[in-house]
């Protein structure tokens, strides 16, 4: 048996950075749609005067190593050399055993004098990357280095552990419900802002938008599912065997040791179908099978591999629980739901509902408040879908989340829930109902009630957050909670 040639190595590296080549248009990823945060990321990345690595970091086929090519591109537009920027990708079996420094060696030009990029995707492949990768922000002060990964809460916790001070996170969630309609080249269709200051918006086609935000429930968290229909019209074999399973079968097992695969992927599975719904360990043991440590260490996780999001329950006095008993699961993406099961229809209102709550989530988690988000439950079958705690631990808005227009035939009931949060807590400032179609500001207990379809106020809530990516952050705050 022969070991990898060092030949054999440089003529991957080297088909892996065709922009070392005089060939023009070596990078097709520059023609596509850039994700809004394409711009903030690429400030981020090319400043050399802060001597930091940037960590891209979300779930698969989000769209980082596209981001990535394109942040290259505009590297070389602004006039850095072609032969001074380094991509590697860390989970080639080709680059087995290979340090990340002795990548370096393999750049066409020295780097000890020149401005270099250098780019590893799929860092958390390699071994203790923290430590060895911290090592080069210290060494190479001429570099600029950049390390993307798809188990985001791992990363980011190594990240924070060892290379403070070194490391810039970067967090690409899947795409927003308004990132969907722009890469549809539909915004403005059917939403449109009319008041920029106040973040207010108006509905021009309920109908179409609740026609898109069905498909977007089904396929839209992902910027190759929206742009190539044949993706769309396999959803299983994108989503599930590309993604999911990828994560579930490879990732996770890699990363934690996890020996029990389809223990793991039972569990994920189960949580799919029932998210938005009210669980605990103990009735997920009881219908599941799994013991309650191992569904606690499994959940940990699905939410490190951005697979699914959990958020913690409050009683009606808003205080959190001593010991987490409830909790409720939502799929960070919804349409891995479609991927495991079948498409939702746009006359199943339970299942759309349900979906709902998980869409409306996923766009809340770009905010850097997602934390306070919390629901509430309490003994008399009290339950309000969101409670937002502010830093003072008080609840300041509250929410329902529904794909329904009850409320005008059944005020009363479906307001009880809100109705008794708002009597109980005087700090509460607004409350928000979203339903199906209806649209109208009311009063309810004193206190401004913003009913709102939950299409458009998916929309609202992502073009909001992600618009202020670009400005200080507590402008971002006030701008998203006047979503």
């Amino acid at each position: 048996m022969q070991k990898i040639s060092e030949e054999d190595i440089k003529v991957r590296i080297a088909r892996d950075n065709p922009w070392w080549r005089e060939d023009s248009d070596l990078i097709p990823e520059a023609k596509s749609p850039k994700r809004v945060y394409f711009d903030s990321f690429r400030n981020l990345s090319l400043n050399f005067d802060v001597k930091r690595a940037t960590v891209l970091l979300g779930p698969r086929r989000v769209g980082k190593t596209f981001m990535i090519k394109q942040l290259i591109h505009d590297a070389i537009q602004s006039g850095l050399n072609p032969k001074h920027i380094l991509f590697v990708s860390i989970d080639t079996p080709i680059y087995s055993g290979i340090s990340l420094e002795k990548f370096i060696n393999y750049m066409p030009v020295s780097s000890d004098q020149n401005r270099c990029i250098v780019i590893f995707d799929e860092i958390q492949y390699f071994r203790d990357w923290e430590i060895h990768l911290k090592d080069l922000v210290d060494n190479y002060p001429s570099i600029k280095f950049i390390a993307s990964g798809s188990a985001a809460a791992a990363l980011k916790l190594k990240s924070r552990e060892s290379g403070a001070g070194r490391f810039s996170d970067f967090m690409l969630p899947p795409l927003t419900f308004y990132e969907f309609l722009l890469f549809l080249k539909e915004d403005g269709k059917y939403i449109e802002e009319t008041s920029p200051k106040s973040c207010r918006y108006a509905i021009k086609d309920i109908d179409g938008l609740n026609a898109r935000f069905v498909d977007y429930l089904n396929y839209g968290g992902y910027p190759e599912a929206v742009t190539n229909e044949e993706i769309r019209k396999n959803p299983e074999q994108f989503i599930k065997n590309d993604i999911i399973d990828k994560v579930l079968l490879k990732d996770l097992p890699s990363l934690y040791g996890i020996a029990s695969i389809q223990e793991l992927n039972k569990l994920f599975s189960f949580l799919a179908y029932n998210a938005g719904n009210e669980a605990s360990f103990e009735n997920i043991s009881q219908e599941s099978g799994i013991t309650k440590p191992t569904i606690k260490k499994y959940i940990e996780y699905l939410e490190s591999a951005f697979l699914i999001i959990k958020v913690s329950t409050v009683d009606d006095n808003c205080k959190t629980m001593k010991r987490e008993r409830n909790f409720k699961i939502y799929l960070n993406n919804p349409s891995m739901r479609a991927a495991l099961f079948a498409p939702v229809k746009a006359d199943d209102s339970t299942r759309i509902g349900q979906l709902t709550e998980s869409a409306i989530f996923s766009q809340w988690q770009h905010s850097p408040r997602f934390g306070n988000l919390k629901y509430a439950r309490w003994r008399s079958e009290g339950e309000v879908d969101i409670v937002y705690l502010a830093g003072d631990q008080r609840p300041h808005w509250i929410g329902e989340i529904k794909w329904s227009d009850r409320i005008d035939n059944k005020w009363e009931e479906e307001t009880r829930s809100l109705s008794a949060l708002l009597r109980r807590h005087k700090s509460i400032s607004t409350a928000l109902f979203t339903t199906k179609t209806i649209e109208r500001d009311t009063i309810l207990e004193g206190r401004t009630l913003q009913i709102t379809p939950s299409a458009a106020y998916c929309y609202v809530v992502g073009r909001n957050i992600t618009s202020g990516l670009d400005v200080p952050v507590a402008e971002m705050i006030d701008s998203s909670e006047n979503a």
